[in-house]
């Protein structure tokens, strides 16, 4: 390895480091840490020319800091966000834009935020849309767009760490952004009050970085603000309690399709076909086809294939896959799980 080779490798293993750092503070959970974190907004005010705030109050979730922020409508003065934000963000994208060039700003944001940014967001998006229907349910209304509006005007503490990823952060005018990510929750800046909300207790996502849990609350705040969804799905909180007890009856029985869709995941379709009585449709040297018909939603189809290489016991694992609804033969069935039509899937060797 070259002198070069072991320059990049460090530096890529440096970069790899920060990164970790800025997801664990975007999914931190846990309460704040008051103290660093209104020291952090009184110096952001500082930094953007501005004079403190005459109080910095907490708030136990973003909704409740929301309903807040609506209540001191008289006393909180103006919105500062542009000043203690928006400014020095742009300003320093526009010089580290300068500085690296159009193809190097891009690279480098691919390499940091552009990481964080997606899963962040689908949480950012879940929050905002939360903390609506809970203050003023599905309403379309001026209340709504008030809400919205004021959504939008927070800076959002730890769920800014994707941008701050991409900036160099331990000092300059975005210390303090960064150092109230590190520390609290979404934040209202405003002339003569600062707004902060805590961190959440609970967080569970899939993978993708989706909300996803189905013992409880996705996402949990102190004051009992929460979300609950499975695999990114909204779901009400009841219809998760309801999980553990299912059976193909009330399967069949739920008349939403998408909450119906959730319970054939949380069941197992393998177990549905077995427990609902399904009869096989079709059956060849691949395996068998099974389906199922829903109402108003499409047929549950399924191909059973059974491993030809035995496991460390013995016995031969069974897998299930399922396949689109149009299928008529099994080997059709495996054949596209393999992205082949079904005259075209003649396998040497099973494994």
């Amino acid at each position: 390895m070259t002198r070069t080779d072991i320059g990049v490798t460090v530096v890529e293993r440096v970069v790899a480091d920060e990164l970790g750092a800025w997801r664990a503070w975007a999914s931190a959970t846990g309460p704040a840490d008051r103290a660093a974190a209104e020291e952090a907004v009184r110096s952001a005010y500082r930094l953007a020319g501005l004079a403190e705030p005459e109080r910095v109050v907490w708030a136990d979730s973003p909704r409740a800091a929301v309903a807040l922020v609506r209540e001191l409508a008289d006393q909180r003065g103006h919105s500062v966000r542009d000043a203690v934000r928006s400014a020095p963000w742009a300003a320093e994208r526009r010089r580290l834009h300068a500085e690296l060039g159009a193809a190097g700003w891009s690279a480098h944001w691919a390499a940091t935020g552009g990481r964080l940014w997606n899963s962040t967001q689908l949480l950012v998006d879940r929050i905002r849309l939360g903390v609506v229907e809970d203050l003023v349910g599905r309403d379309s209304g001026r209340e709504a767009a008030e809400v919205r509006l004021l959504l939008l005007d927070a800076v959002l503490g730890q769920h800014d760490a994707p941008w701050l990823a991409a900036f160099p952060a331990d000092q300059g005018p975005l210390a303090a952004l960064a150092a109230v990510c590190r520390s609290a929750g979404w934040w209202w800046p405003f002339a003569r009050v600062a707004v902060l909300s805590e961190r959440p207790v609970a967080l569970h996502r899939d993978e993708g970085g989706r909300l996803d849990h189905g013992d409880g609350p996705a996402l949990a705040y102190p004051d009992g603000f929460a979300l609950h969804a499975w695999r990114g799905m909204p779901v009400p909180a009841a219809f998760l309690a309801e999980l553990s007890t299912l059976t193909p009856q009330r399967i069949r029985a739920e008349e939403n399709a998408e909450l119906r869709r959730v319970m054939l995941e949380y069941y197992g379709y393998d177990r549905y076909l077995t427990d609902s009585g399904a009869r096989p449709v079709h059956q060849d040297h691949t395996g068998t086809l099974w389906r199922i018909d829903l109402a108003d939603d499409e047929p549950v189809v399924m191909v059973e294939v059974l491993n030809s290489t035995p496991e460390p016991d013995g016995t031969n694992r069974t897998y299930w896959l399922r396949v689109p609804p149009s299928t008529r033969t099994a080997k059709a069935g495996v054949a596209w799980t393999f992205g082949l039509e079904a005259g075209a899937y003649a396998p040497v060797r099973e494994t």
